[in-house]
């Protein structure tokens, strides 16, 4: 499913001359790494960017080139002809209040549930990444990709295609990593600091998660929780629990994992993912969420029995609409 395209965005950027960028609170690689690149793409053009997200970026990330141009705050403070948002289903998404002053809005997205809220839409849901959209654009614009742009791409793609194993991973995904090496990227190196350069506390915050880890629906099926007591006991931090949803999917059986965090206003925050044609977006949205077919997340309210029972439940119709089975006793 399309909207929009890479040429009538680079028109709709060539309008301006200085941009917000941002993207979703909690940001990712896909969020980080889309950002990072195009922020350096637009300034090889003469223009003014500036990197907005509402949360910090994760520690494995701050080691890639660029990233000192990413800026934290929760309000807008700076000024800019228009704003450009990566991968946010609407404008509420980035978590930063007073971006709805910027009037030209141009709005990047590869999730399904997009309402295309900008003055500007490209969506493309076929895109493995976020960043292969910007690449597309970068190359619309005209920009040359340096190491910078290229190593921010890596990033995005690499991330949110667990290291190229889900997702709708395409030839155009592995065209942009073949452009990527050819910029002399050493993507190894690269893979290295994103996914192998995780502090003690991460290592032993997998251990008690696996340990408490429950399996349901013939095994098919694993809930991981873990609160602010867990990372203290741990030594670990936020930072350290990016990717960790996605290691039940090890197992030959588990084909769907939901990963609960409770949040300080009593909601909980649930990252889902899967395999194959397990739907865990449709999961998703029964609580408003949303994302991919293999990687999506809500906010759940309710005590955590409840919320724990709900998603077992909601999961194991997944599992079961995908494999065409009747559920198991």
């Amino acid at each position: 499913m399309t909207s929009g395209s890479a040429a009538e965005t680079a028109r709709a950027i060539l309008g301006h001359r200085s941009f917000v960028v941002t993207s979703h609170a909690r940001p990712d690689g896909d969020a980080i790494g889309s950002s990072v690149a195009l922020a350096a793409a637009l300034e090889q053009l003469g223009r003014q960017a500036t990197v907005l997200l509402r949360d910090p970026v994760p520690g494995p990330f701050r080691e890639l080139p660029g990233i000192e141009r990413v800026r934290t705050t929760d309000t807008l403070d700076v000024d800019a002809d228009a704003l450009v948002v990566l991968e946010c289903g609407d404008l509420s998404r980035p978590g930063i209040a007073g971006l709805e002053r910027i009037g030209a809005v141009i709005n990047i997205d590869h999730h399904l549930g997009n309402t295309l809220f900008g003055t500007s839409n490209w969506f493309d849901s076929g895109a493995a990444a976020c960043g292969e959209l910007v690449a597309g654009l970068i190359d619309e614009l005209g920009v040359t990709w340096t190491r910078e742009i290229a190593s921010q791409l890596f990033l995005a793609l690499s991330t949110d295609t667990g290291s190229f194993r889900y997702g709708p991973i395409s030839a155009r995904t592995f065209e942009i990593c073949r452009r990527i090496a050819e910029t002399g990227v050493r993507t190894a190196e690269l893979s290295r600091i994103i996914f192998e350069s995780y502090s003690i506390g991460r290592v032993r915050l997998t251990g008690a998660l696996l340990d408490r880890m429950t399996l349901h629906h013939g095994n098919r099926l694993a809930l991981l929780y873990y609160d602010d007591a867990l990372l203290a006991r741990c030594g670990a931090t936020p930072d350290d629990t990016e990717g960790l949803v996605n290691l039940p999917l090890g197992a030959r059986e588990v084909e769907a994992v939901a990963l609960i965090k409770g949040q300080p206003d009593g909601t909980w925050r649930v990252s889902l993912r899967s395999k194959g044609e397990v739907d865990v977006r449709a999961v998703a949205s029964r609580w408003s969420g949303g994302g991919h077919r293999n990687a999506a997340g809500c906010t759940i309210t309710g005590e955590l029995t409840a919320v724990r029972d709900a998603l077992a439940a909601a999961l194991a119709e997944a599992i079961d609409a995908a494999a065409g089975a009747r559920p198991l006793a």
